[in-house]
């Protein structure tokens, strides 16, 4: 498989050292200061650029039906528009706030245990998330995708960060430090005794692999699909 990266920083060169590992050939590398190959000979792009980049990358990639792989956060008011523009010009397109198999398994437990939780109104929940302090978006994508997995399971309509403002918002706290590949855990607490989920990544490594896993999977399909097409959690 020929991969193109939108985004050559540390996502992207971790995703170059596992593509070519598994027989892949990455044939172009666009990033702010790098244009190095060509584009238009990719089966596949993998798009992890700055969120002011992502539309216009993962459009130039779409309008040469080249199907897109995209785990930039931060650009997600312009997703419905990206989506359309995927179909409209008929090429394949997965966006994921994490790619990570383990990270994908943990949104479906997410879901699973808020609706468990769903009856019992003396419980309470709360979310933080730790990222490294490179991390340009706050909360992470991923705390948000497990926000929504909430919200559709149980009262809760909205988030905010580190404090509530009503027994409706999901109080999520973020905190940065040293090099951390992130870590998110939800903990539901009443008076007597709490229960928590975490998911905790040892490094970008597993964040990389999906993506490729991705890429492999969504070759010479059209339409808009998910990780959880890919790996089969529907």
């Amino acid at each position: 498989m020929k991969i193109a990266l939108l985004g050559y920083g540390r996502m992207g060169k971790a995703i170059e050292q596992i593509a070519i590992k598994r027989g892949h050939t990455i044939v172009a590398k666009v990033d702010k200061n790098k244009n190095q190959g060509n584009l238009s000979e990719a089966d596949v792009a993998i798009n992890f650029s700055v969120p002011d980049a992502a539309v216009a990358n993962i459009k130039i990639a779409i309008e040469k039906q080249i199907p897109v792989i995209c785990g930039t956060t931060g650009w997600l008011e312009h997703l419905k528009e990206i989506e359309a523009y995927c179909t409209q010009n008929k090429s394949a397109f997965i966006y994921a706030s994490n790619f990570s198999v383990g990270v994908n398994l943990f949104f479906k437990l997410n879901k699973i245990l808020a609706k468990l939780m769903q009856p019992h109104k003396s419980y309470t929940a709360k979310m933080k998330e730790i990222h490294h302090i490179h991390k340009l978006d706050a909360p992470s994508g991923t705390a948000i995708t497990l926000a929504e997995g909430v919200f559709d399971q149980s009262k809760y309509t909205d988030w905010s960060i580190n404090d509530t403002k009503g027994d409706t918002i999901l109080p999520i706290t973020v905190k940065r430090s040293g090099e951390v590949p992130g870590t998110h855990s939800i903990e539901y607490k009443s008076g007597v005794d709490s229960i928590s989920i975490q998911h905790e990544a040892h490094s970008r490594q597993g964040f990389a692999l999906g993506a490729v896993i991705a890429a492999e999977w969504i070759q010479d399909k059209k339409g808009v699909f998910s990780m959880n097409d890919v790996i089969d959690i529907n």
